[in-house]
């Protein structure tokens, strides 16, 4: 396997054991379903995060770990994590990636990562990620899984993007569908599924660019709410979509009937302009239909004018972006 000079080294394992104390449980930082995630010290003093792929997983296999190698080598952007090197031998498959302080997305909304994130931030944080995204499409890349847990937050709280075992190139000339994505649907994991967009979970795997714009429609509504995309409660087990969906008031004018959806760290914080359009650009992220979602372009350009609107008075913010919202409106019919 070739990679481009300075994107990537071989590491061997056992230099990867010893920077990771042999993958101690008090270095292990993250876990999901098809690998763990450990925190190490090179020896030159280097920080780094190492994704150890679990045997037997559905990622445990050669040919898509060399994707995610030559994939994750041929991109740069600082909204996406930086690969230092790798390692394949003794029947370990391990990714040594730059060390990202603050943790997941998911974590910091939790309150477990020790950070307070207030409206201001994430809609910070909503613009890095599609900026990210964006970049990716470009390239021609689909993520597939773009979820809270996959939005890290550095020292400064800008977002980056992680996690690409199941990220794939599309082909710029034909229909960017991506097939081979049916791993997640054999999890059987009710939240993973519901996050991911219809076609996805109706149509045996399928996936595209609309279907990553699927998936930041939910981490909007993560973000605003602070709440899980599936969650168990005393009213039986609801979905995010479907609870922000059926709450919005287009009469409420401060909080578009969303004031007990909202995380009650920030709802005093959002603004009346600010939060409908952000809601509008979000449920129309999630439309049943791909060709009704906007491109991730798009939702970057609409997220940068949400931002300027939440600096600005109600009245100047409705007057500048009349036909923006209108827009929106007329896309949600």
């Amino acid at each position: 396997m070739t990679l481009p000079p300075k994107r990537g080294r071989y590491f061997q394992f056992k230099e990867l054991q010893k920077c990771t104390d042999n993958f101690s449980k008090t270095n292990e930082i993250g876990e999901s379903v098809y690998r763990k995630v450990y925190k190490g010290c090179c020896t030159d003093g280097v920080v780094v995060a190492i994704h150890r792929l679990k045997k037997g997983s559905a990622l445990d296999n050669f040919k898509g770990f060399q994707i995610e190698i030559v994939m994750l080598s041929r991109i740069h952007h600082k909204s996406i994590v930086s690969i230092l090197g790798f390692c394949f031998e003794r029947g370990e498959k391990l990714l040594v990636c730059e060390y990202i302080y603050k943790g997941t997305l998911r974590d910091n909304l939790d309150g477990n990562g020790g950070m307070y994130l207030d409206w201001e931030k994430r809609l910070q944080i909503a613009l890095d990620s599609a900026r990210g995204l964006a970049y990716l499409h470009e390239q021609h890349i689909v993520h597939c899984d773009i979820n809270t847990v996959n939005i890290l937050l550095d020292e400064n709280l800008n977002a980056k993007i992680t996690d690409f075992g199941f990220a794939r190139w599309v082909d710029m000339h034909v229909s960017s569908q991506v097939t081979g994505t049916t791993a997640r649907q054999e999890s059987g994991c009710t939240e993973i599924l519901r996050r991911d967009a219809p076609e996805f979970y109706l149509l045996g795997g399928r996936f595209s660019k609309k279907s990553d714009v699927y998936n930041f429609g939910m981490v909007m509504l993560e973000l605003l709410t602070g709440r899980h995309v599936y969650e168990f409660g005393t009213d039986g087990n609801t979905f995010l979509d479907e609870k922000v969906e059926g709450a919005i008031d287009e009469n409420e004018r401060k909080h578009y009937g969303l004031r007990d959806m909202i995380d009650p760290q920030i709802v005093n914080q959002v603004k009346n302009v600010g939060l409908r359009k952000f809601v509008q650009l979000a449920m129309k992220c999630l439309k049943y239909s791909a060709s009704d979602r906007p491109s991730v372009s798009e939702a970057m350009r609409e997220i940068e004018i949400i931002l300027e609107l939440d600096g600005s008075e109600e009245t100047t913010a409705v007057d500048h972006s009349a036909d923006f919202g209108n827009e929106i409106s007329r896309s949600l019919l």
